[in-house]
């Protein structure tokens, strides 16, 4: 009997299937619910494919806990996902040269990548390099200039936090890096115009809302409406 194909060696299979890719991403916040929402609302493309990448601390809140809080094997089940993620899948292959490596092959599959909801914790990590799970593996190879794979992808994200947090001074310098040292926002290519082609930024911040969070705190830090963070996907890849 064959065996499976590893996941990287899954995901190396599917890189050019001419469908649009969608690596959707949870770090550790209640608003990791809120996954099937969007994977569900991207059905009706029926070019686009998804993969998911949890956090150990994201697939926390996909146990079923609740009537409200879905599995991870829900997650799976739905029509449009090609594969979840996590931390276990990622070094399955030996390590000799030549093996496949599920980070790298994750990112040159995805035509972008969203983390809905982006924890403070990844938050800090992303920003000062660390790597140590899945998900900091990826961003971390992020091809940020486009060279390497051949295309220029984005990376957007939805912080998600206490409001404390949110307004803590850390945090406010965490997201400058994201938004004016590494953003798309200030790019500006030969012709004056933003976010160009010649454009060096990489990632998008979609600001937090403000209500009352799971922790009964009122204020700003909430992820934003999933449906909202559907339109920029949608926008963002060009789907009708």
């Amino acid at each position: 009997m064959s065996q499976a194909p590893s996941p990287a060696a899954s995901v190396a299979s599917a890189i050019h299937d001419g469908r649009i890719h969608v690596l959707l991403a949870a770090s550790g916040s209640i608003a990791t619910i809120k996954l099937p929402l969007i994977i569900s609302a991207l059905q009706r493309h029926s070019n686009v494919r998804i993969r998911v990448i949890l956090t150990k601390t994201a697939a926390q809140f996909l146990a079923g806990q609740s009537p409200e809080q879905p599995t991870v094997e829900s997650l799976a089940a739905l029509p449009n996902v090609e594969g979840v993620h996590q931390d276990e899948d990622e070094w399955v292959e030996s390590g000799a040269r030549g093996a496949q490596i599920l980070h790298i092959n994750l990112r040159r599959w995805a035509h972008i990548l969203v983390i809905a909801p982006l924890s403070a914790n990844t938050l800090a990590k992303i920003v000062h390099g660390m790597s140590d799970n899945l998900l900091l593996d990826t961003v971390r190879c992020w091809d940020t200039t486009g060279l390497i794979d051949g295309k220029k992808a984005r990376i957007v994200v939805a912080p998600s936090m206490n409001t404390a947090m949110w307004f803590h001074p850390i945090t406010a310098q965490q997201i400058r890096v994201l938004e004016e040292d590494w953003g798309v926002g200030n790019d500006v290519d030969d012709a004056g115009d933003k976010d160009g082609p010649a454009g060096r930024g990489w990632f998008e911040v979609l600001r937090p809302m403000e209500k009352r969070l799971a922790c009964n705190d009122v204020g700003l830090g909430a992820m934003m409406e999933w449906s909202e963070i559907v339109k920029v996907i949608e926008q963002r890849l060009g789907l009708s």
